[in-house]
């Protein structure tokens, strides 16, 4: 079987990480790479043996004259819509980004738009669920240990652009992607609001799911620490709480549970050379046999939704009800209203990453 041909726009660390885990799957074929820096283009080459691969600057002229099957862009969030219509335009029967689907509702109304009509099949990277520790809580959350399922938690330390769209999807994915009818929200502190992940300081809520399991999430400053884990970017912890125990993860500590078989825990990290091959790999099945990605852009879309949400709520008060209309850019709202008052970090590790 002839193998798909794959562009990919941005040779930074995902773009590579990208273009390395393409290459090792016989599926495919890596017939593009695309960088405005010269630089990353050629070190990319060299280091993935990729000097075959048509090089160059221009997305929409290198897709056009390749006419990839599937195009795949590692960029900055604010440039989701353009990119996707590149890959729409020029023919891509599949489009693959990073995360999060935009900066705001409107952008992601936009997208999910574009998306629908032209038919294309997209995927969101939110790959850390390929980690034995991800899927070792799944399979006890599925399995009926826990009981009556209750509750979906998640902290990241990370802020809100970085981490939350990961978090909330872990938690809808250990939660059967049910809907989610509301969301509540509060929010802290200006000093990332112009970061290249624009987002505040830290941010909490409440999401409401349709099934009754209630959601909490953390992202930001005021987080609490993870001890376990030694990596700051790892400190991130979900957990899954039912009437008959819990089962929690760790992306850079290993997976615990408690349930009425006892005490249980196992070992995990957040590795690309471990998530990315499966992620990959879910593509060529629903290119070759329909069988719909895991990290499909609906999932993703909800996940954004409720992050957007959580923004007007920190903004407007009061509950947000699913689905969002569209309205004013999130960020920019909530940066109006938002005190200057200094967000107070959990631990001095944080402190420094988010003032120096």
């Amino acid at each position: 079987m002839a193998k798909y041909k794959v562009m990919i726009v941005g040779m930074g660390k995902r773009g590579k990480h990208h273009a390395a885990a393409f290459k090792a799957n016989d599926n495919f074929e890596v017939v593009g790479i695309c960088d405005i820096s010269e630089d990353m283009l050629n070190s990319a080459a060299k280091t993935l043996g990729l000097q075959s691969a048509m090089k160059g600057s221009d997305a929409n002229t290198m897709a056009q004259e390749l006419k990839p099957d599937v195009f795949c862009f590692c960029t900055m969030p604010k440039l989701r819509y353009d990119m996707v219509k590149v890959a729409v335009e020029c023919g891509a029967k599949m489009v693959a980004f990073e995360k999060p689907v935009g900066e705001n509702m409107t952008e992601g109304i936009k997208l999910k738009k574009l998306i629908d009509e032209s038919g294309i099949k997209a995927v969101v990277s939110h790959q850390h669920r390929y980690g034995v520790h991800y899927q070792k809580v799944k399979e006890i959350a599925a399995s009926g240990a826990l009981g009556r399922i209750e509750a979906v938690s998640a902290t990241a330390t990370g802020w809100m652009t970085h981490m939350m769209s990961h978090m909330i999807d872990y938690m809808s994915w250990y939660n059967d992607y049910a809907g989610i009818e509301w969301v509540m929200g509060q929010a802290a502190g200006k000093n990332k609001m112009h970061d290249n992940h624009p987002s505040p300081d830290y941010i909490a809520g409440v999401i409401h799911y349709s099934n009754g399991v209630r959601g909490y999430v953390e992202c930001g400053a005021g987080a609490p620490d993870q001890p376990d884990v030694a990596k700051w970017w790892g400190k991130n912890r979900i957990c899954v709480q039912g009437t008959e125990g819990f089962a929690e993860v760790l992306t850079n500590g290993g997976w615990r549970a408690v349930t009425k078989d006892g005490v249980q825990s196992g070992e995990g990290v957040m590795a690309y050379d471990i998530d990315m091959p499966p992620y990959i790999q879910e593509m060529a099945d629903w290119l070759n046999d329909g069988t719909v990605h895991e990290c499909c852009f609906a999932n993703a879309y909800q996940g954004f939704e409720a992050m957007m949400g959580l923004l007007r709520s920190a903004t407007e008060g009061g509950q947000i009800a699913m689905p969002l209309a569209d309205g004013p850019a999130e960020l920019d709202e909530l940066e109006k209203v938002l005190s200057d008052k200094a967000v107070i970090p959990t631990t001095e590790e944080t402190r420094q990453e988010y003032f120096g």
